[in-house]
This record gives C-alpha cells, structure tokens and sequence, in this order.
C-alpha cells in the first residue's frame, strides 16, 4: 500500500539552518500535494504511536466532511533513543523529554521538540508548496497535549504566519498536567503558594517556569510577556468527563501534578480558572474555550472519532 494510505511513514525534511530529517504519516504524497487550503496536525501520546493517531485523524476528517483535496493531515512522529533506529536518523529524545520541549539528546541532536513545532509551521507557511493554505489546526492529546499546552505558552512559530494570512488553532486535550506561569496553584475557590516544605519542586519546570528549556530561555520575556503573548492565540481545551484515572501509570503524580488537582478533568478546570486569574490581576483580555466531553475517557480514538468532536472543532464543513 503506498505511504500516504496511511501504512508507512513519510519522511520531511525540517528546520533552516540544520535542516534534519523528521517522520510522519499523511493523507498525502509530500513529493506531491494537492492544492490544500487546511492543514490539521495530530500529536500523539506517550506510546509515539502516531499511526493510530493518523487513522482517528482520518476519521475526525472524515467526520467534518473534509478529504484529502482540502486538508491535509499530519501524524508526526517522536523518537527516543529506545526506538529501532529510522533511516535517515531523525532527532531522537531520551524517554519522554520530548514531551516537555527539551532538545534530542541523540541522532540528530540538539534539536528541541518544541523547535520540531516551529518548523512543521514553517514548513506548511512556505508559499512555494502550500500557495492556499488558510488554516492550521493542531491538536495533541495527553502527552502530545503536554507538548502542545507549553508550546500554546513558550512557542514562537505562529507569529510569521499571521503576516501571511494563515490562521494557527491549538486544541489542547486531556494533558496531564499544565505550566503555570507564578507560584500560585489552586487553593479552594482561589489561588495561592504552596508552601515550600509541602513541595520543594512544585514551580520547577514542567510545572512553571523556573528552569524552563533553552528555547524559552533566549525569549527574554517575563511571565505577563507570556500571558499577553498566549491570550491573543487560539486555543480550545478539551477533556473526557470520564477521564478520572488517578492511578494510570501514564497518569503523573507527582506532588506537583497533584497541585494543580486530583485528576485530569479537575486540573483542566483548574487552569482554565488559572488564567483568568492571571488575567484579570495582569489586566490582560484573555478568551480562551473549554469543553467536558460527556462519555469519554482517556481514549484518543474515543475522543478524536466522535462526531460531536468534529463539529465541535470544524463547525460548517
């Protein structure tokens, strides 16, 4: 069967400067693309099995009454040093680091996952190959959702593409924890420090900024430059009203994941009330939506095939 049925990975080429080879499944032959107005990108979650993402992907679409004329769909891959080498050698991360924006450590190295994001954007903003893509929709769930909500904070790939007139949408689903941008955690109906002794590392990077990765680092920007910069992009979080499993061992917790709350759904409602609190103490317009999926767990293929999903996220298509 050929790559862009969905049976064999396709190979990009990314990045600038160094560029580097990185692996994905598509609904198209990347050597030949149809003249696509819409891009949707699909993150997978800590088993990097991408081809099951890509195939709930088609589904989504399929769902929409989007095809492959109009959209084309993305499924990229994360390797860690564990995986069965690739030809040629993509970035590869050490365990899950990839999943918090840290840099390959081997193959080609130094290359940070949220730097694989940016480079994805550059690559569909290029005229040359995409001259009518309007949209770009990604979407990334539980670990990819992870990847996803830091970069919806610490990212910097969507700015050139507003001057192209390309629309950027991020759909954080079902995380298991998020990045918060001060010290304060949920406290009751507020917010508030924890104290030191309950939780030494509670504020340390991936849970705040503190100790943040080098790619954020070079920004130089405070943490209301972040809050400013995230209110004005468009994101949408989403989550299983079933998704409690407290004790999954894909599920993190950690005295600091437990901070933010008990389970998946409380820590999303938690953080959506999180940042309109920063953003009323900052004086920062921010509008960003939420939505409790009614009967989904923490199943990708679950959620990502509802059809309720699909309107939900392409309303009119």
């Amino acid at each position: 069967m050929p790559a862009w049925a969905g049976d064999a990975m396709q190979t990009m080429k990314l990045g600038k400067a160094e560029p580097y080879p990185f692996f994905t499944y598509a609904n198209a032959r990347l050597d030949m693309l149809p003249p696509v107005k819409r891009a949707v990108i699909v993150l997978h979650g800590i088993h990097r099995d991408a081809d099951h993402y890509y195939r709930s992907g088609l589904i989504l679409l399929g769902n929409a009454g989007l095809t492959r004329d109009d959209t084309l769909l993305l499924a990229p891959r994360f390797f860690t040093e564990d995986d069965p080498q690739a030809t040629p050698t993509p970035p590869l991360w050490v365990k899950s680091q990839w999943l918090q924006g840290h840099e390959s450590g081997a193959g080609h190295t130094g290359v940070s996952a949220f730097a694989v994001l940016d480079d994805l954007l550059a690559y569909l903003a290029d005229r040359h190959r995409f001259p009518h893509l309007q949209d770009i929709t990604l979407i990334g769930h539980s670990a990819g959702g992870q990847l996803l909500q830091r970069y919806t904070l610490l990212g910097t790939g969507d700015q050139a593409l507003r001057t192209l007139g390309i629309h950027v949408r991020y759909i954080v689903a079902s995380p298991s924890t998020y990045l918060y941008l001060d010290a304060n955690r949920p406290l009751g109906e507020g917010f508030a420090p924890l104290p030191a002794a309950q939780c030494a590392d509670y504020d340390r990077y991936r849970y705040g900024l503190p100790g943040a990765p080098g790619y954020f680092a070079t920004q130089h920007l405070d943490a209301r430059q972040v809050l400013d910069r995230y209110a004005a992009r468009d994101v949408t979080y989403l989550v299983g009203e079933l998704d409690h499993h407290r004790h999954s061992r894909v599920m993190d917790r950690s005295c600091a994941a437990q901070a933010q709350g008990r389970d998946r759904v409380e820590r999303q409602l938690n953080y959506l009330r999180y940042e309109a609190f920063l953003a009323q103490r900052w004086s920062i317009a921010l509008a960003h939506c939420q939505y409790v999926l009614q009967g989904i767990g923490h199943d990708p293929a679950r959620l990502l095939t509802d059809p309720g999903v699909a309107q939900l996220l392409f309303p009119g298509h």
